[in-house]
């Protein structure tokens, strides 16, 4: 079987989560990943071994001290021929290993060099570490765009800032590859989990460039959001979240599936005009028609209408959705990991493209001496090299 990316050479000089989530998104498709681990790994297997296998997957390690100028030149030669390099280095890191993308492209001037930051590459904090639950959810505002009327903002869902920012990686590098096609150079691509997160958040932070402010909106009333994009309880204590966009078509099939027509004659709902006006007081009768169902009745229900919403669904039941697995969102690995037998598909799809199907994780260096071989190195060279530390072999 081939791939649409087969015969990329991808360098995955990353660590944890968002450069090397988009290395993984280019394996998928073919690409031949190589990761380059220091020795002991890359400490994200230390804080989550089911979502090492994740981002791990179709890809080589190769362990290397680059503190060593053995272990660099080792890099460095990788790189010469590669097609991407992916780095989430600090400026000092980039300098101490050699890999200013000025001095690696006279070595290989038709390499995309793609880094990933946590709040950008100038400024007084490009050299800040960044994690997606303080660069990308706290400091774009996105917590506390989240956080319910006149409480904390509520911890988020980790690794989900740092998957956005991959996948804005991956535009860049495709977008990259397409422009070397017609010039022959390669480019230097880049974001950071601040960039995509305030793109994220954009819709909020746009609404407070025009000067809107979210909380004197909900002070003005009282924390109450409006009927038809909010959040509700069922009698079994699930939620629903709803969200009309065309209240004059849709209204009306809301109120038949809460079991409420008589709204449809009420003066503050009947026409359009008012119901715009008073959909604030409509929210409270939603919410107390919603705790009359369960969440299989309403949503029966809201079928019937042909409402836009979904149910809260439990991360339990988000793995074993059966549309999810038909479209191949869900999918199976070739794994004997009995806690790794499915996986999460990348989001992007191409008609008539095959993705592989997802591998187990590669341990620490476990490909160190065959990536070294595919170099060229003799394996009198190899020995030195582990001998001396430079390269472990897992």
């Amino acid at each position: 079987m081939t791939y649409m990316l087969e015969g990329l050479k991808v360098v995955d000089a990353a660590s944890y989560l968002a450069a090397p989530a988009t290395a993984t998104m280019l394996g998928d498709f073919g690409a031949d990943v190589i990761k380059i681990e220091a020795p002991g790994g890359d400490g994200y297997r230390v804080l989550s071994d089911s979502n090492w296998q994740l981002t791990s997957r179709n890809k080589k390690s190769i362990c290397l001290d680059l503190r060593q100028e053995a272990g660099r030149k080792i890099l460095h030669q990788l790189i010469a021929d590669a097609d991407v390099l992916l780095t989430n280095f600090l400026a000092h890191q980039i300098e101490q290993f050699e890999l200013e993308y000025e001095q690696v492209r006279k070595t290989n001037p038709r390499l995309v060099y793609a880094h990933v930051s946590g709040y950008g590459r100038r400024g007084p904090e490009k050299n800040r570490r960044g994690f997606d639950l303080a660069g990308f959810w706290a400091r774009t505002g996105i917590q506390d765009a989240m956080k319910p009327y006149g409480g904390a903002p509520v911890h988020p869902a980790g690794g989900s800032g740092d998957h956005v920012t991959a996948l804005a990686l991956l535009s860049g590098i495709m977008m990259a590859l397409y422009d070397r096609e017609k010039t022959g150079q390669g480019k230097l691509v880049s974001s950071s989990l601040v960039a995509s997160g305030c793109y994220t958040n954009g819709m909020v932070l746009q609404a407070a460039i025009a000067g809107h402010d979210r909380d004197e909106v909900l002070k003005k009333n009282n924390g109450v959001r409006s009927a038809f994009s909010n959040l509700y309880q069922t009698r079994d204590d699930r939620y629903v979240m709803l969200i009309i966009v065309n209240t004059r078509k849709e209204f009306p099939g809301l109120a038949k599936a809460l079991g409420h027509e008589e709204w449809l004659e009420d003066p503050r709902f009947a026409e359009f005009t008012e119901l715009q006006q008073h959909k604030m007081e409509l929210t409270p009768l939603v919410a107390e028609a919603m705790r009359e169902f369960n969440l299989e009745e309403i949503c029966k229900r809201m079928d019937e209408y042909d409402l836009p919403y979904s149910a809260v669904e439990r991360t339990s039941d988000v793995i074993r959705d059966a549309q999810l697995i038909e479209n191949e969102v869900i999918v199976k690995t070739d794994s004997e990991l009995p806690e790794y037998q499915w996986t999460i598909n990348s989001p992007v799809n191409i008609e008539g493209e095959c993705k592989r199907t997802p591998t187990t994780a590669p341990g620490v260096g476990q490909h160190s001496e065959e990536v070294l071989k595919d170099l060229g190195l003799s394996s009198e060279s190899i020995t030195k090299l582990i001998e001396v530390g430079a390269v472990v072999q897992g």
